[in-house]
């Protein structure tokens, strides 16, 4: 698989593209996450729906640029231009996008900032970004995700693989199981593209919480799809109910067994759901 890059000014985001042609779709993943957490196998399974498929990653993440230091390292705008610089890059004027998680969030601020640029949007176990701040935690489920902070592992190699197996396996619903062959050999490629950093999460996570502008998701024209896992161990379901109710005429599917990552027993499903909305 080849990886380009778009230029966010001194900011490289690296990105992948799946399909040669297609209805546009861009896949903005979740907190301190590679591009390849979302599976070859679902972008091609996308592809056979008849899309092209691009998956990115974040800076601070994979093959994009990395800061240094524990603070506030760029802001909101600067990832929202990222996700415009892809666009950019692969001569998209408009395209649908799938956003997970952070990822989710960041959607909804682009599509209010530059409504022109999206055709739909799917917010997958995504906070409605209107409770800013640190409103945010209402929706969060305790201790959730800060099991994977707090759970120690060492500087080696293998250590960082069980350190990113760990947290994946944090995002798993109560029915489902990553393949765990799929996940070890994930982990290693990550690690093989860039070794982790522990403060990278921080700065990302530190352009919600410090930016306390309000919005209104009652902007958000376009047509959405709020999908929520209600197995999710990470975010409560009121989240992807409180999306759907603020958004006009966003149509919500909750997923009973669906937990906050994509298992492969979902790709279907989600695939299916994201071709209807879409036409």
């Amino acid at each position: 698989m080849e990886t380009f890059t778009a230029r966010n000014g001194e900011v490289e985001i690296a990105y992948e593209v799946f399909g040669t042609e297609g209805r546009p779709l861009l896949l903005a993943g979740g907190l301190d996450g590679q591009m390849i957490w979302w599976a070859d196998m679902f972008c091609d399974g996308l592809v056979r729906a008849g899309f092209q498929v691009v998956r990115f990653d974040h800076r601070d993440a994979g093959l994009s640029t990395h800061f240094t230091g524990k603070k506030k390292a760029y802001s909101r705008d600067d990832m929202l231009d990222d996700l415009t610089a892809v666009l950019d890059a692969m001569g998209w004027e408009a395209a649908h996008v799938l956003g997970l998680s952070m990822g989710a969030g960041l959607v909804q601020f682009a599509a209010l900032r530059s409504p022109e640029r999206f055709r739909t949007l799917t917010l997958l176990n995504g906070l409605p970004m209107d409770d800013a701040g640190f409103g945010m935690f209402r929706y969060i489920r305790f201790p959730g995700p800060f099991r994977g902070v707090l759970r120690r592992h060492g500087r080696s190699r293998d250590e960082q693989a069980r350190m990113l197996m760990h947290v994946m396996r944090l995002t798993e619903g109560r029915f489902h199981k990553f393949d765990q062959t799929w996940l070890r050999e994930t982990a290693e490629r990550c690690l093989d593209r860039r070794m982790p950093d522990p403060h990278a999460r921080g700065r990302q996570l530190a352009t919600a919480l410090h930016d306390r502008r309000k919005i209104s998701l009652a902007g958000i024209r376009h047509p959405t799809l709020v999908i929520s896992g209600l197995a999710d161990p990470i975010v409560k379901p009121v989240a992807g109910r409180r999306l759907a109710a603020r958004i006009p005429d966003a149509r919500l599917v909750a997923v009973p067994d669906l937990g906050h990552g994509v298992t492969p027993e979902h790709w279907p499903l989600i695939i299916r759901e994201l071709d209807a909305h879409a036409h």
